[in-house]
């Protein structure tokens, strides 16, 4: 990892950019230096680096000392107590703000819907959601798409959310209540609909509902309660048919799935395999 790198990151933790500089140029003299040191070594204008190591000082990020020739030099708090404490301070504030932050919050005047254009941003704003949930989630989708969001819905189980997933092809690291989906196949479906479908809902109130091809991404966000209500059960529908197929697999299940007319004319193709999600 680049010097730059580091220091970039420092910032993202509440380092000025000179501070940063600084703290990484203690780092690497691995000896005490003084003022006109750490100004030579990290960039930091000489007319500045004595306030910025003041600074550093003063959130016990460096400290100062006395050099065999009696002057003053500065060495910095080892990068792993500097890391510790730093995380330290990072769960003492979410901690204050999850316990004082819901107590400003105000319902919203209208229900929130916003859009997703990039599968980057589908991906964050669906694994907000799974880290969200608190009681039960509910997902579908492809292996290539859920995936991403497997750590979290892990995360999620561990703390006692019932996670109950549908996915469309093979599930290699599955996770809770695990179906996968076999009577359309993954391919079936994706021809029929053009796209993947991933559907991710938390505790009945919050949903990413998002479809995704090899060139193109749209999704929504929501708190909608109708929006919420039909994602959530799109994704029971399909729960409930497999375990409705597992209970009479022996009774002729299969036959009356792709043989039945009424099933092929709400499927709306002619081929047994085609067009419907359930």
């Amino acid at each position: 990892m680049s010097v730059q790198h580091v220091t970039g990151e420092l910032q993202r933790l509440g380092m000025s950019g000179y501070e940063a500089k600084a703290y990484v140029a203690l780092v690497l003299a691995a000896e005490p230096v003084n003022g006109y040191e750490v100004a030579k070594r990290s960039g930091v204008p000489r007319s500045t680096v004595y306030e910025t190591l003041g600074k550093l000082v003063g959130r016990g990020a460096a400290y100062e000392v006395r050099t065999d020739d009696d002057s003053v030099g500065y060495v910095p708090l080892p990068p792993r107590s500097l890391l510790e404490r730093m995380r330290r301070e990072f769960d003492r504030t979410i901690q204050v703000l999850e316990d004082e932050l819901p107590r400003l919050a105000t319902p919203p005047p209208v229900r929130l819907v916003h859009s997703l254009a990039e599968r980057s941003t589908l991906l964050e704003r669906a694994e907000d959601v799974v880290t969200a949930a608190e009681g039960e989630l509910y997902m579908s989708g492809w292996p290539d798409d859920l995936d991403a969001l497997t750590p979290g819905a892990r995360r999620a189980e561990e703390r006692g959310v019932a996670v109950r997933r549908v996915v469309f092809g093979d599930d290699g690291d599955p996770v809770g209540w695990t179906t996968e989906h076999r009577y359309s196949s993954p391919e079936a479906v994706e021809e029929n609909l053009g796209q993947r479908l991933l559907v991710v809902v938390a505790d009945r109130s919050q949903a990413v509902i998002g479809g995704l091809t090899a060139d193109r991404t749209w999704g929504l966000y929501t708190d909608d309660p109708a929006a919420v209500l039909l994602a959530v059960d799109y994704v029971r529908h399909d729960i409930a048919m497999h375990v409705v197929a597992d209970r009479y697999a022996d009774h002729g299940f299969d036959e009356f799935w792709t043989g039945d007319q009424a099933l092929r004319r709400l499927r709306g193709t002619a081929g047994p395999d085609q067009g419907c999600t359930g």
